[in-house]
């Protein structure tokens, strides 16, 4: 007890005697909450950048070899001479889009904005267990942002090999213009970014385990406390397994080593490397490349599962389950990265093993997607724009899902591999359903983050427009994949096999630019309601966990007096024992009220 009362005394006296500046209050601030502000316009801005590039490749895939004005004013003349874009120029900007949307929209937009604000908030703790390395990590994200994005203006131009960046592309410099500068500068700006995200994942770990506040227990945590907590796990585990590929890769690029390099030639000359293999990189590339997968989508999924329960009015039904199957999906997530390599000459009897654990994922996954199904089921549903994006969540991961059974399995999956069938699974389970829990989550703690509520009518448009734009993208591009239509071909009117496919890819690129159009809806909604849409009051959704019970004026501390006990799980809605139909954990528990069986 005393040593709450020190704690709040100090943290009273620190409001009152320590005046913050613009700079330490909106710049270098150590607030997690105005850190996860920072982390979502930086994500923002980056992702228009992202979506920017795919509109531009997607007109060229589109209409191949068509001069366009556009080209012209964003690429230059050098790039798109005339208005026609050259095609190293397509893979710049393919492995760029990517490059961008994975890890700097998806990985440090999504998990960076909403760990940051949530954790502290919902644990019930003052901050993070340290702000100053908080701040340090937005900061490198920032650098790492900027880096990536000067290499787009670099003579040779930016980084062609790829997102993936598999060898010998992008470990020879002179492979090809964009082996040059753009690689080195891609490869910096990541060794940036996973220290940037190691130094977040540590400190979220530390903060959860730690800082929980009287009364939070680990089974009362909410879901998305857990989502971010196992995350960071994952993040910690794999990430610096990626940092020794980029850092063995700048050897071979820049010391003449030969990790990855083995018998090159290059315009009839034997290059001096021996004893390497590509295929070594793909392994360390891939056992972050997977876990990848879902550190950017269990955020997604514990915003989801907290947005259903509230504006499903019902508690999550299997709260252990839903737990239990977070676990295992980290667990199993980093043992599967070789169902990306079955064609890389890889032994039948591992594949077969990698086969195995891959389809063993969708158990934990069904029952994830189950669970919020049965929670949606007989509830008193609010559809509000959050609530619509998580059920657009729940769809497009049981569709996206469905087709990653034969990607994982090794016979089914040599005859759609490296085709437009990969491209259409992964953005919709991976990017797409992220992408709506980002929006989800936007939408639902928007009046936490601003204290001002989105425009509810705007919402809906975004989200109907969105929803039958990313159908309208990826869902053709399973078709043409089964046809054999490759990927990352800048055209394919070489090929007369694929002519009858043109159209298809002129319809995909029309969801593509009508879709990206209307994110400007979301762009105004969010940027004109920060300053003048609606104030929020202090519980809008009539939601059980702790960050709503915190003032709507920031507070550095969060809350002013003492921090809020908790009393029962995050999910008592519709309580038979209680009048109202939301009860708060900080709520103490009745005389002779039993706790839910969750």
């Amino acid at each position: 007890m005393s040593a709450s009362a020190h704690e709040n005394d100090h943290s009273q006296e620190h409001d009152h005697h320590h005046k913050e500046t613009f700079i330490t209050k909106y710049i270098f601030s150590i607030d997690h909450k105005m850190i996860a502000k920072q982390y979502l316009l930086t994500g923002i801005v980056m992702g228009v950048i992202g979506v920017g590039l795919s509109l531009l490749f997607r007109m060229q895939l589109a209409w191949p070899e068509e001069s366009f004005k556009v080209f012209e004013i964003f690429l230059g003349d050098k790039m798109a001479p005339d208005g026609v874009m050259k095609n190293d120029v397509y893979l710049a900007l393919v492995t760029i889009h990517g490059t961008i949307m994975v890890f700097f929209v998806l990985t440090a937009g999504l998990s960076g904005t909403f760990s940051n604000l949530l954790i502290p908030l919902q644990i019930g703790a003052r901050d993070m267990a340290s702000g100053f390395m908080n701040m340090i990590s937005y900061w490198l994200f920032f650098l790492s942002s900027v880096i990536m994005i000067i290499s787009l203006f670099v003579e040779a131009g930016p980084a062609s090999a790829g997102w993936t960046i598999y060898p010998p592309l992008s470990a020879l410099p002179q492979a090809i213009p964009g082996s040059g500068t753009g690689m080195t500068l891609w490869l910096v700006s990541m060794a940036i970014f996973i220290a940037s995200s190691l130094m977040g994942s540590l400190n979220y770990v530390v903060t959860v385990i730690n800082l929980r506040t009287k009364g939070m227990s680990m089974t009362r945590l909410p879901l998305t406390i857990w989502a971010f907590f196992v995350t960071a796990i994952i993040g910690i585990i794999s990430f610096p397994v990626l940092l020794s590929a980029a850092l063995l890769l700048i050897f071979d690029r820049s010391f003449g080593t030969s990790f990855f390099l083995s018998d090159i030639f290059i315009s009839g000359e034997v290059l001096h490397y021996q004893g390497g293999s590509p295929v070594l990189f793909e392994h360390l590339f891939w056992f972050l490349g997977h876990p990848e997968v879902y550190i950017v989508l269990l955020p997604a999924l514990g915003i989801t599962s907290e947005i259903i329960a509230t504006n499903s009015r019902k508690p999550i039904f299997g709260y252990r389950a839903m737990v239990t199957s977070i676990i295992a999906i980290a667990f199993l997530s980093t043992i599967v990265w070789g169902h990306h390599m079955f064609v890389s000459g890889m032994n039948p009897f591992l594949g077969s093993v990698f086969t195995f654990t891959t389809l063993l994922i969708a158990i934990p996954s069904a029952v994830k997607a189950f669970n919020y199904i049965t929670t949606l089921w007989k509830g008193n549903l609010q559809l509000n724009p959050s609530m619509l994006f998580s059920i657009g969540l729940v769809s497009t991961f049981i569709t996206g899902g469905l087709t990653g059974i034969i990607l994982g399995d090794s016979t089914l999956d040599i005859n759609v591999h490296d085709t437009y069938f990969v491209v259409a699974h992964f953005h919709l389970v991976m990017g797409i359903s992220a992408l709506y829990g980002m929006f989800a989550g936007i939408y639902h703690w928007f009046p936490r983050m601003f204290g001002r509520m989105l425009n509810k009518n705007l919402g809906y448009v975004h989200f109907w427009v969105t929803a039958v734009c990313a159908y309208g993208v990826f869902f053709p591009m399973h078709f043409i994949g089964m046809a054999g239509l490759p990927r990352r071909y800048y055209t394919n009117t070489a090929f007369p096999l694929f002519d009858d496919l043109a159209d298809v890819n002129v319809l995909i690129t029309a969801f593509a630019l009508v879709g990206g159009a209307f994110q400007l809806v979301f762009l105004w909604n969010f940027f004109h309601s920060m300053f003048y849409g609606k104030k929020a009051e202090m519980n809008p959704w009539k939601s059980n966990t702790l960050e709503w019970t915190a003032p709507v004026e920031h507070i550095h501390g969060n809350w002013p007096g003492a921090i809020p006990e908790v009393h029962r799980w995050p999910y008592d809605y519709s309580n038979p024992y209680h009048e109202e139909d939301f009860v708060p954990q900080t709520v103490p528990m009745k005389p002779g009220e039993q706790v839910l069986n969750h």
